[in-house]
Protein backbone atom coordinates (compact mmCIF):
# COMPACT_ATOMS: atom_id res chain seq x y z
CA UNK A 1 0.00 0.00 0.00
CA UNK A 2 1.34 3.38 -0.97
CA UNK A 3 1.15 6.27 1.45
CA UNK A 4 -0.89 9.30 0.50
CA UNK A 5 0.84 12.61 0.99
CA UNK A 6 -0.71 16.04 0.72
CA UNK A 7 1.06 19.13 -0.39
CA UNK A 8 1.56 21.82 2.23
CA UNK A 9 -1.32 23.95 0.94
CA UNK A 10 -3.69 20.93 0.82
CA UNK A 11 -3.41 20.00 4.47
CA UNK A 12 -6.47 20.24 6.68
CA UNK A 13 -6.55 23.25 9.02
CA UNK A 14 -4.85 22.66 12.36
CA UNK A 15 -7.22 21.86 15.22
CA UNK A 16 -5.00 23.91 17.52
CA UNK A 17 -3.14 27.10 16.74
CA UNK A 18 0.54 27.36 17.48
CA UNK A 19 1.42 27.26 21.19
CA UNK A 20 4.32 29.27 22.57
CA UNK A 21 4.56 26.71 25.39
CA UNK A 22 2.78 23.45 26.21
CA UNK A 23 0.75 23.65 29.43
CA UNK A 24 1.46 20.53 31.46
CA UNK A 25 0.85 19.70 35.11
CA UNK A 26 3.36 17.76 37.19
CA UNK A 27 2.09 15.24 39.74
CA UNK A 28 4.56 15.73 42.60
CA UNK A 29 2.92 13.92 45.53
CA UNK A 30 5.77 12.39 47.61
CA UNK A 31 8.31 13.13 44.86
CA UNK A 32 11.75 14.49 45.79
CA UNK A 33 12.50 17.94 44.35
CA UNK A 34 15.52 20.18 44.72
CA UNK A 35 15.61 23.90 45.43
CA UNK A 36 19.07 25.49 45.34
CA UNK A 37 19.39 28.80 47.16
CA UNK A 38 18.01 30.47 50.26
CA UNK A 39 16.55 33.68 48.82
CA UNK A 40 12.96 34.94 48.97
CA UNK A 41 12.51 33.85 45.35
CA UNK A 42 13.75 30.34 46.15
CA UNK A 43 11.43 30.23 49.17
CA UNK A 44 8.38 31.03 47.05
CA UNK A 45 9.21 28.22 44.62
CA UNK A 46 9.82 25.84 47.53
CA UNK A 47 6.39 26.70 48.98
CA UNK A 48 4.70 26.07 45.62
CA UNK A 49 6.39 22.69 45.30
CA UNK A 50 5.50 21.73 48.87
CA UNK A 51 1.88 22.77 48.28
CA UNK A 52 1.81 20.23 45.43
CA UNK A 53 2.84 17.49 47.87
CA UNK A 54 6.54 17.30 46.97
CA UNK A 55 9.35 16.49 49.39
CA UNK A 56 11.36 19.68 49.03
CA UNK A 57 15.13 19.44 49.59
CA UNK A 58 16.70 22.87 50.05
CA UNK A 59 20.42 23.14 49.36
CA UNK A 60 21.91 26.35 50.78
CA UNK A 61 24.30 27.23 53.61
CA UNK A 62 22.36 28.23 56.74
CA UNK A 63 23.97 31.66 56.61
CA UNK A 64 22.32 32.29 53.20
CA UNK A 65 18.76 31.43 54.22
CA UNK A 66 16.32 34.34 54.28
CA UNK A 67 14.48 34.92 57.56
CA UNK A 68 11.21 33.37 56.38
CA UNK A 69 12.92 30.15 55.33
CA UNK A 70 14.02 29.26 58.86
CA UNK A 71 10.65 28.60 60.58
CA UNK A 72 9.45 26.50 57.65
CA UNK A 73 12.56 24.35 57.85
CA UNK A 74 12.18 24.06 61.63
CA UNK A 75 8.57 22.88 61.35
CA UNK A 76 9.50 20.22 58.81
CA UNK A 77 8.00 21.79 55.69
CA UNK A 78 11.35 21.40 53.90
CA UNK A 79 14.43 19.21 54.25
CA UNK A 80 17.42 21.50 54.66
CA UNK A 81 20.94 20.59 53.54
CA UNK A 82 23.47 23.02 55.00
CA UNK A 83 25.57 23.14 51.84
CA UNK A 84 25.45 24.28 48.25
CA UNK A 85 24.17 22.06 45.48
CA UNK A 86 26.32 19.62 43.52
CA UNK A 87 25.73 17.46 40.47
CA UNK A 88 25.49 14.34 42.65
CA UNK A 89 22.43 15.58 44.60
CA UNK A 90 20.41 15.91 41.40
CA UNK A 91 20.08 12.15 41.05
CA UNK A 92 16.48 10.89 41.47
CA UNK A 93 15.03 14.40 41.77
CA UNK A 94 11.72 14.99 39.97
CA UNK A 95 12.36 18.72 39.46
CA UNK A 96 15.31 21.03 40.05
CA UNK A 97 14.97 24.77 40.73
CA UNK A 98 17.75 27.24 41.48
CA UNK A 99 18.15 30.90 42.28
CA UNK A 100 21.60 31.25 40.77
CA UNK A 101 23.93 33.97 42.02
CA UNK A 102 25.53 34.52 38.61
CA UNK A 103 25.38 33.51 34.98
CA UNK A 104 28.10 30.87 35.39
CA UNK A 105 26.22 29.16 38.23
CA UNK A 106 22.98 29.23 36.22
CA UNK A 107 24.73 27.65 33.26
CA UNK A 108 26.36 24.97 35.43
CA UNK A 109 23.10 24.12 37.25
CA UNK A 110 21.21 23.88 33.98
CA UNK A 111 23.83 21.61 32.43
CA UNK A 112 23.99 19.35 35.50
CA UNK A 113 20.19 18.96 35.62
CA UNK A 114 20.03 18.18 31.90
CA UNK A 115 22.75 15.55 32.31
CA UNK A 116 20.79 13.98 35.18
CA UNK A 117 17.58 14.00 33.15
CA UNK A 118 15.81 16.33 35.59
CA UNK A 119 13.47 19.12 34.41
CA UNK A 120 15.14 22.39 35.36
CA UNK A 121 14.16 25.97 36.14
CA UNK A 122 16.62 28.75 36.97
CA UNK A 123 14.65 31.61 38.49
CA UNK A 124 14.45 34.76 36.33
CA UNK A 125 16.75 33.26 33.69
CA UNK A 126 14.44 31.90 30.96
CA UNK A 127 17.32 30.80 28.77
CA UNK A 128 18.15 28.21 31.45
CA UNK A 129 14.57 26.98 31.99
CA UNK A 130 12.89 23.92 30.54
CA UNK A 131 9.64 24.96 32.21
CA UNK A 132 8.20 28.07 33.85
CA UNK A 133 6.03 28.71 36.89
CA UNK A 134 2.98 30.59 35.61
CA UNK A 135 0.41 32.59 37.54
CA UNK A 136 -1.89 30.24 39.44
CA UNK A 137 -5.59 30.21 40.24
CA UNK A 138 -6.02 27.68 43.03
CA UNK A 139 -9.33 25.92 43.57
CA UNK A 140 -7.70 22.54 44.14
CA UNK A 141 -8.28 20.00 42.79
CA UNK A 142 -9.06 22.60 40.11
CA UNK A 143 -5.79 24.35 39.27
CA UNK A 144 -5.41 26.89 36.46
CA UNK A 145 -1.97 27.90 35.22
CA UNK A 146 -1.44 31.04 33.13
CA UNK A 147 1.66 31.71 31.06
CA UNK A 148 2.76 34.46 28.72
CA UNK A 149 5.99 32.55 27.97
CA UNK A 150 7.90 35.28 29.77
CA UNK A 151 6.61 38.00 27.44
CA UNK A 152 4.58 39.94 30.02
CA UNK A 153 4.33 38.46 33.55
CA UNK A 154 2.19 41.42 34.67
CA UNK A 155 -0.37 40.46 32.01
CA UNK A 156 -0.53 36.92 33.43
CA UNK A 157 -1.21 38.40 36.87
CA UNK A 158 -4.00 40.56 35.46
CA UNK A 159 -5.55 37.55 33.75
CA UNK A 160 -5.36 35.63 37.01
CA UNK A 161 -7.25 38.40 38.80
CA UNK A 162 -9.97 38.35 36.15
CA UNK A 163 -10.36 34.57 36.44
CA UNK A 164 -10.41 34.77 40.25
CA UNK A 165 -13.51 36.97 40.08
CA UNK A 166 -15.31 34.42 37.88
CA UNK A 167 -14.57 31.31 39.94
CA UNK A 168 -16.46 31.01 43.25
CA UNK A 169 -14.39 30.01 46.28
CA UNK A 170 -16.68 27.01 46.85
CA UNK A 171 -15.62 25.52 43.50
CA UNK A 172 -12.89 23.66 45.36
CA UNK A 173 -15.39 21.91 47.64
CA UNK A 174 -17.62 21.02 44.68
CA UNK A 175 -14.64 19.57 42.79
CA UNK A 176 -13.67 17.47 45.82
CA UNK A 177 -17.24 16.19 46.00
CA UNK A 178 -17.17 15.24 42.31
CA UNK A 179 -13.84 13.50 42.78
CA UNK A 180 -15.31 11.42 45.62
CA UNK A 181 -18.70 10.68 44.03
CA UNK A 182 -17.80 10.30 40.35
CA UNK A 183 -17.62 6.49 40.33
CA UNK A 184 -20.89 6.17 42.26
CA UNK A 185 -22.72 8.65 40.03
CA UNK A 186 -21.48 7.08 36.80
CA UNK A 187 -22.51 3.63 38.07
CA UNK A 188 -26.09 4.93 38.50
CA UNK A 189 -26.37 6.69 35.16
CA UNK A 190 -25.93 5.16 31.75
CA UNK A 191 -23.47 6.82 29.42
CA UNK A 192 -24.92 9.38 27.05
CA UNK A 193 -27.66 11.95 27.68
CA UNK A 194 -28.57 10.99 31.29
CA UNK A 195 -24.97 11.11 32.50
CA UNK A 196 -24.16 14.28 30.56
CA UNK A 197 -27.31 15.95 31.87
CA UNK A 198 -26.34 15.20 35.45
CA UNK A 199 -22.82 16.55 35.12
CA UNK A 200 -24.15 19.70 33.43
CA UNK A 201 -26.43 20.15 36.43
CA UNK A 202 -23.42 19.63 38.67
CA UNK A 203 -21.49 22.38 36.84
CA UNK A 204 -24.41 24.80 37.08
CA UNK A 205 -24.78 24.18 40.80
CA UNK A 206 -21.03 24.47 41.37
CA UNK A 207 -21.03 27.93 39.80
CA UNK A 208 -24.37 29.15 41.10
CA UNK A 209 -24.49 27.95 44.70
CA UNK A 210 -22.08 27.64 47.63
CA UNK A 211 -21.24 24.06 48.60
CA UNK A 212 -23.20 22.65 51.54
CA UNK A 213 -24.08 19.10 52.47
CA UNK A 214 -27.71 19.96 51.79
CA UNK A 215 -26.88 21.11 48.24
CA UNK A 216 -24.74 18.00 47.66
CA UNK A 217 -27.54 15.73 48.92
CA UNK A 218 -30.00 17.49 46.62
CA UNK A 219 -27.71 16.92 43.66
CA UNK A 220 -27.37 13.25 44.54
CA UNK A 221 -31.17 12.95 44.65
CA UNK A 222 -31.26 14.47 41.16
CA UNK A 223 -28.93 11.69 39.98
CA UNK A 224 -31.33 9.09 41.38
CA UNK A 225 -34.27 10.89 39.72
CA UNK A 226 -32.51 10.93 36.34
CA UNK A 227 -31.66 7.23 36.73
CA UNK A 228 -35.29 6.39 37.51
CA UNK A 229 -36.71 8.56 34.71
CA UNK A 230 -34.07 8.88 31.98
CA UNK A 231 -36.67 9.91 29.37
CA UNK A 232 -38.38 12.58 31.49
CA UNK A 233 -35.62 15.07 32.08
CA UNK A 234 -36.75 18.69 32.47
CA UNK A 235 -34.44 21.67 32.07
CA UNK A 236 -34.55 25.00 33.82
CA UNK A 237 -35.06 28.68 33.01
CA UNK A 238 -33.08 31.68 34.25
CA UNK A 239 -34.13 35.28 33.75
CA UNK A 240 -31.00 37.45 33.65
CA UNK A 241 -30.88 41.22 33.88
CA UNK A 242 -28.86 42.55 30.93
CA UNK A 243 -28.88 46.19 32.09
CA UNK A 244 -28.35 48.36 28.99
CA UNK A 245 -26.98 45.28 27.18
CA UNK A 246 -23.28 46.12 27.44
CA UNK A 247 -20.83 43.37 28.41
CA UNK A 248 -19.01 45.53 30.99
CA UNK A 249 -22.24 46.17 32.91
CA UNK A 250 -23.26 42.52 33.29
CA UNK A 251 -22.90 41.19 36.82
CA UNK A 252 -20.43 38.41 37.60
CA UNK A 253 -23.33 36.07 38.39
CA UNK A 254 -24.93 36.93 35.04
CA UNK A 255 -21.73 35.93 33.24
CA UNK A 256 -21.61 32.63 35.15
CA UNK A 257 -25.19 31.86 34.12
CA UNK A 258 -24.44 32.68 30.47
CA UNK A 259 -21.50 30.31 30.56
CA UNK A 260 -23.78 27.48 31.74
CA UNK A 261 -26.64 28.13 29.26
CA UNK A 262 -27.80 25.81 26.50
CA UNK A 263 -30.07 28.40 24.82
CA UNK A 264 -30.06 32.21 25.17
CA UNK A 265 -33.01 34.40 24.23
CA UNK A 266 -32.13 38.07 23.72
CA UNK A 267 -33.30 41.26 22.04
CA UNK A 268 -31.56 44.11 20.22
CA UNK A 269 -30.46 45.88 23.39
CA UNK A 270 -27.94 43.08 24.05
CA UNK A 271 -24.60 43.70 22.34
CA UNK A 272 -22.51 41.13 20.54
CA UNK A 273 -19.77 41.62 23.16
CA UNK A 274 -22.20 40.56 25.89
CA UNK A 275 -23.21 37.44 23.96
CA UNK A 276 -19.54 36.55 23.48
CA UNK A 277 -19.36 35.95 27.24
CA UNK A 278 -21.75 33.00 26.89
CA UNK A 279 -20.80 29.37 26.45
CA UNK A 280 -19.61 28.95 22.87
CA UNK A 281 -21.93 26.01 22.19
CA UNK A 282 -25.04 27.85 23.45
CA UNK A 283 -27.74 28.51 20.85
CA UNK A 284 -28.68 32.19 20.53
CA UNK A 285 -32.25 33.18 19.61
CA UNK A 286 -33.27 36.78 18.94
CA UNK A 287 -36.73 37.60 20.33
CA UNK A 288 -36.98 41.27 19.40
CA UNK A 289 -40.58 42.33 19.04
CA UNK A 290 -42.00 39.01 20.23
CA UNK A 291 -44.94 38.99 22.61
CA UNK A 292 -43.87 38.29 26.19
CA UNK A 293 -46.39 35.47 26.41
CA UNK A 294 -45.03 33.77 23.29
CA UNK A 295 -41.47 34.10 24.63
CA UNK A 296 -42.58 32.46 27.85
CA UNK A 297 -44.23 29.54 26.02
CA UNK A 298 -41.11 29.16 23.87
CA UNK A 299 -38.92 28.93 26.98
CA UNK A 300 -41.21 26.35 28.57
CA UNK A 301 -41.07 24.17 25.44
CA UNK A 302 -37.27 24.38 25.33
CA UNK A 303 -36.94 23.62 29.04
CA UNK A 304 -39.17 20.56 28.64
CA UNK A 305 -36.58 19.19 26.20
CA UNK A 306 -34.02 19.28 29.02
CA UNK A 307 -32.34 22.57 28.15
CA UNK A 308 -31.09 25.35 30.42
CA UNK A 309 -32.75 28.40 28.89
CA UNK A 310 -31.57 31.94 29.68
CA UNK A 311 -33.63 35.00 28.85
CA UNK A 312 -31.53 38.17 28.77
CA UNK A 313 -33.92 40.96 29.74
CA UNK A 314 -33.05 44.64 29.39
CA UNK A 315 -32.59 46.37 32.73
CA UNK A 316 -33.31 44.58 36.00
CA UNK A 317 -35.98 41.82 35.88
CA UNK A 318 -36.62 42.22 39.61
CA UNK A 319 -38.30 45.52 38.67
CA UNK A 320 -40.19 44.11 35.67
CA UNK A 321 -43.84 43.09 36.13
CA UNK A 322 -43.65 41.07 32.89
CA UNK A 323 -40.81 39.04 34.43
CA UNK A 324 -42.98 38.36 37.49
CA UNK A 325 -45.73 37.06 35.22
CA UNK A 326 -43.24 34.87 33.33
CA UNK A 327 -41.96 33.36 36.59
CA UNK A 328 -45.51 32.53 37.71
CA UNK A 329 -46.23 30.88 34.35
CA UNK A 330 -43.04 28.81 34.35
CA UNK A 331 -43.48 27.67 37.95
CA UNK A 332 -47.06 26.62 37.17
CA UNK A 333 -45.55 24.07 34.77
CA UNK A 334 -43.31 22.65 37.49
CA UNK A 335 -40.12 23.98 35.87
CA UNK A 336 -37.34 25.46 37.98
CA UNK A 337 -36.85 29.18 37.37
CA UNK A 338 -34.14 31.45 38.77
CA UNK A 339 -33.73 35.21 38.67
CA UNK A 340 -30.45 37.15 38.33
CA UNK A 341 -30.75 40.92 38.94
CA UNK A 342 -29.17 43.37 36.54
CA UNK A 343 -28.07 46.97 36.47
CA UNK A 344 -31.07 49.31 36.35
CA UNK A 345 -30.89 51.18 33.04
CA UNK A 346 -31.11 54.62 34.68
CA UNK A 347 -28.18 53.66 36.91
CA UNK A 348 -26.29 52.31 33.90
CA UNK A 349 -26.67 55.67 32.17
CA UNK A 350 -25.19 57.37 35.23
CA UNK A 351 -22.27 54.93 35.29
CA UNK A 352 -21.61 55.54 31.60
CA UNK A 353 -21.74 59.30 32.18
CA UNK A 354 -19.32 59.04 35.13
CA UNK A 355 -16.94 56.90 33.09
CA UNK A 356 -17.00 59.41 30.24
CA UNK A 357 -16.41 62.26 32.70
CA UNK A 358 -13.47 60.39 34.22
CA UNK A 359 -11.93 59.99 30.76
CA UNK A 360 -12.24 63.75 30.17
CA UNK A 361 -10.83 64.62 33.60
CA UNK A 362 -7.92 62.17 33.64
CA UNK A 363 -5.60 64.20 31.34
CA UNK A 364 -6.19 67.28 33.50
CA UNK A 365 -5.25 65.33 36.62
CA UNK A 366 -2.16 63.95 34.96
CA UNK A 367 -1.01 67.42 34.00
CA UNK A 368 -1.56 68.80 37.49
CA UNK A 369 0.46 65.99 39.08
CA UNK A 370 3.35 66.19 36.63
Amino acid sequence: MHGVFKRQNERAPARMGRLSVLPVFFSLEDKRVLVAGGSEAALWKAELLAAAGAQVHVFAPASELCADFVPLIENGSFVHHDEGWSAEVLEDMAIAVADAACEDEAKAFHAAAIAAGVPVNVIDKPEFCQFQFGSIVNRSPVVIGISTAGAAPILAQAIRRRIETLLPASLSAWAHWAQTMRASINARLVAGTPRRDFWERFVRRAFDRPFTQREASGLFREANSIAANPDQMVGRITLVGAGPGEAELLTIKAVRVLQAADIILFDDVVTGEALELARREAQRIRVEGSERQSICEQMIALARSGKHVVWLIAGDPTHDRHADAAIDRVESEGIQVDLVPGVVIDMAAKLAFNAASAERIRPECMRSVA
